[in-house]
């Protein structure tokens, strides 16, 4: 599998090149964000890892940028600014993970793994869920309610779908995490709700029906019979 990863600290990079490399994975080095896009862009990864303050062009812009050319490929992003707003921030860019530094190796193996996993396992569904007035193409991967297409970000796809996969049931912050990020931030952070408050705006707003209900105490709700 090869890697590619975006670090400006030669300490830190090194110390992620030797671990990968003893997992058995074939490491490359970008030390700063314009090369790092352009080797992001000009060679084949299996998955990438931008730190997002970097020199040239941050990680963040890496990723947008590498995301306009390929939707599948796994991003981890790494930093020390753990706050909602970066975290939210990252995410929203594309990227698929996101581990605050200091870190310890083993741990950014595991989420590797499960990106890995999911990526090979990530086999395209034919089929449309509809509910109520809404439609969800698994295919094409966009929304609509009634003739008004929903326009999302790919994290908020990703949450969309979840929801309507599990439809009538209470998910905890803890299951949407897990499934719709593959991580368990566990950092005290509100991203769950800030990005079901981002999904209710654009799905529920304006429509008397109401699909996304709070569950208070225990998360969320996709009612198929809305409210």
């Amino acid at each position: 599998m090869k890697v590619l990863v975006v670090e400006d600290e030669p300490g830190l990079a090194s110390v992620i090149s030797r671990g990968l490399t003893d997992a058995g994975m074939d490491v490359s080095i970008a030390p700063d964000g314009i090369t790092g896009l352009q080797m992001a862009t000009n060679y084949q990864f299996d998955l990438l890892i931008l730190d997002i303050m970097l020199p040239g062009m941050n990680g963040v812009q890496i990723c947008r940028e590498v995301r306009k050319k390929d939707n599948a490929i796994p991003i981890v992003m790494l930093t020390a600014l753990s706050s909602t707003e970066n975290i939210i921030t990252g995410l929203d860019s594309g990227a698929d993970d996101y581990i605050a530094k200091p870190f310890k190796l083993a741990e950014l193996e595991a989420r590797i793994r499960t990106l890995m996993r999911r990526s090979r396992n990530n086999t395209v569904p034919k089929d449309v869920i509809t509910v109520a007035d809404l439609e969800v193409d698994l295919v094409s991967k966009t929304a609509k309610r009634g003739d008004k297409q929903i326009n999302l970000t790919a994290t908020e796809y990703r949450l969309l779908e979840y929801l309507v996969k599990n439809p009538n049931k209470v998910l905890s912050r803890i299951q949407i995490l897990e499934n719709v990020w593959d991580i368990d931030f566990n950092m005290g952070t509100n991203v769950v709700d800030v990005y079901v408050n981002y999904l209710r705006k654009k799905l529920d707003n304006n429509y008397a029906t109401r699909l996304i209900q709070t569950v208070f105490g225990m998360g969320y709700m996709f009612k198929t019979d809305g409210e």
